[in-house]
């Protein structure tokens, strides 16, 4: 039985559709359109109680959130090499990288496409020039996060680089329109902006 990715092509489920594709797992589309109010139907909270997108079920499994998406992913199928194995001193970095893709970068991508201006430390993240600070020195030397390797901290981190420059942002740092331009130039990359 084919998992399924509830979705609708203009959400942030572009994130774990990328996911699936970079781990060439076999998986089925449920549209999911938010303009029709789809997420917020009964059915779909008994997957996902926030009515967001995205969402996966594999069998009696049932995931949401784009990192916790990527992250099982990476789990179920460890010969794709999506992430480092357990109990290898790279799998903290890789967590964290999970982790801060949501708690600190997109938040702080966020305030910047909307031009918030506030006391940044109080709502608990940092501003996007400091997460982009953080992520150009995490991408170091290499081509990816974790060098020549590419794993699902790329797809979040990644993601949340390319829907900035969708959205009309700019990072005016060549380091990490570089790392844009290879992430989208993957052949299974999201192609999203």
């Amino acid at each position: 039985m084919a998992m399924k990715l509830y979705f609708d092509p203009r959400s942030r489920a572009q994130v774990a559709k990328w996911m699936l594709d970079e781990a060439e797992v076999d998986y089925e589309i449920v549209p999911t359109l938010i303009r029709e109010g789809a997420h917020k139907r009964p059915e779909f909270l008994k997957i996902n109680p926030a009515g967001k997108l995205p969402a996966l079920v594999d069998g009696r499994t049932r995931i949401f959130e784009n990192a916790a998406i990527c992250m099982y992913i990476a789990e179920k199928y460890p010969g794709k090499r999506l992430a480092p194995a357990v109990g290898t001193p790279e799998r903290g970095r890789y967590l964290s990288l999970m982790v801060y893709s949501t708690a600190q970068l997109e938040p702080s991508m966020g305030d910047s496409l909307l031009k918030i201006k506030s006391n940044n430390s109080a709502r608990g993240w940092t501003d996007f020039e400091q997460a982009k600070d953080a992520v150009e020195r995490e991408l170091g030397d290499g081509p990816y996060l974790f060098g020549a390797q590419f794993t699902a901290a790329d797809v979040m981190i990644g993601s949340m680089l390319i829907w900035h420059r969708a959205f009309g942002g700019r990072t005016n740092r060549p380091k990490l329109d570089a790392y844009i331009h290879r992430l989208q130039a993957r052949p299974k990359g999201m192609k999203f902006g």
